[in-house]
């Protein structure tokens, strides 16, 4: 098991990056998406069964407060990690991406 997750954790994305997570970090994250994933599927069984349009908007708000939670973590863990190593390193363009990062977050 712990290989699988070593190599998702080494997995790289289109931009080149990878980011290797602790295990717990790894599991909070997932836990955060699963309880996520279970509310969207509770707003969809809500809809099939003709629920009170005012009852899926409270659910769906959650929705978007668990979102936010987990950019909230996410972001905080990548300022603490990524972006304080490659500062510290020179990188001085990691900024000028978390700068995009942020403005994109705040639309």
């Amino acid at each position: 098991m712990e290989d699988i997750h070593k190599a998702e954790e080494t997995r790289e994305c289109s931009c080149g990056k990878t980011k290797e997570r602790s295990e717990k970090e790894y599991r909070d994250l997932i836990n955060r998406l699963s309880r996520i994933e279970g509310q969207v599927r509770g707003v969809k069984r809500m809809v099939e069964q003709d629920t009170y349009c005012t009852d899926i908007l409270v659910q769906v708000s959650a929705i978007n407060a668990a979102l936010n939670s987990f950019n909230k973590v996410l972001l905080a863990n990548h300022i603490r990690t990524c972006v304080a190593e490659d500062i510290r390193a020179g990188n001085e363009e990691t900024i000028d991406e978390l700068v995009v990062t942020l403005q994109k977050l705040m639309r």
